[in-house]
């Protein structure tokens, strides 16, 4: 029997997206910036600005029930996709379509505010994620329990550790259950105490999502979560398929460039 999930979608057609250099036309900033090794493709766009290609003509189609694990060196191109797929970056050319809520997991303490009570935190984070009051309300006890906070959310955020503030965003990340969930790297959160019971929530987590895309330099995270695969480079894609075969050919390539 078909549910809601089973439609949700994200797909891309030949998109590209550049970045100007402003005060960047001669050439010797352009050749210092070949030797650098920038992560993009260099180039000039119609007004004879230099620019980084970051994406070029990139397309992919990703539905219900697809892992995929976007692979590539520093620079590749990995972090710009996630936040074209996330409406963050928009593309200069090509098409992005989706069906269904995106939740990039980009930096779980976005939205945070170090004067407030966690129970205040907790309900403005909750709104920054996409969820409705009355969701927030609902997950409120999972939130309280699994911070392990008690009185300490009745107080502001400036009071707490980093150990403190870490349980309470990623408590409140990881509280919904997500459609099309977009990560750059893979979320590690706490102490040594707190590893295990986070280990199993975000494993939950992820496994709820009816879609993940995944950004990772780690092969065997990729391995563990993924079944499908994306290779950039240089804002281009090289290959994508099933996850071995393409993680594969990764780590020969790599191992041989």
């Amino acid at each position: 029997m078909a549910t809601e999930l089973d439609h949700v979608e994200l797909t891309m057609e030949n998109v590209s997206v550049s970045f100007p250099i402003y005060h960047g036309g001669s050439r010797s900033l352009k050749k210092s910036l070949l030797f650098r090794g920038s992560g993009g493709h260099l180039a000039s766009d119609a007004s004879h600005r230099v620019v980084v290609e970051a994406l070029r003509n990139v397309t992919t189609e990703i539905r219900a029930g697809d892992r995929v694990a976007l692979i590539g060196s520093n620079g590749a191109g990995k972090t710009t996709l996630l936040r074209v797929m996330a409406g963050i970056y928009e593309p200069v050319t090509g098409t992005v379509k989706s069906r269904g809520r995106i939740s990039p997991m980009f930096d779980i303490g976005l939205g945070i505010d170090m004067e407030i009570s966690g129970y205040e935190n907790i309900r403005m984070r909750g709104l920054i994620l996409g969820m409705t009051p009355q969701e927030i309300e609902a997950q409120m006890q999972d939130i309280i329990d699994f911070t392990e906070l008690g009185d300490y959310l009745d107080i502001p955020l400036r009071t707490y550790s980093s150990g403190m503030m870490t349980r309470l965003t990623f408590a409140v990340a990881t509280c919904f259950a997500p459609e099309i969930l977009l990560m750059d790297e893979w979320i590690m959160a706490g102490d040594a105490s707190f590893m295990s019971k986070a280990k199993h929530r975000i494993e939950s987590f992820v496994a709820k999502a009816s879609i993940l895309v995944l950004a990772s330099h780690s092969l065997e995270t990729c391995r563990q979560f993924c079944n499908k695969a994306l290779w950039m480079d240089q804002g281009q894609v090289v290959t994508s398929g099933e996850i071995n075969e393409v993680l594969d050919a990764y780590a020969a390539a790599s191992n041989t460039g």
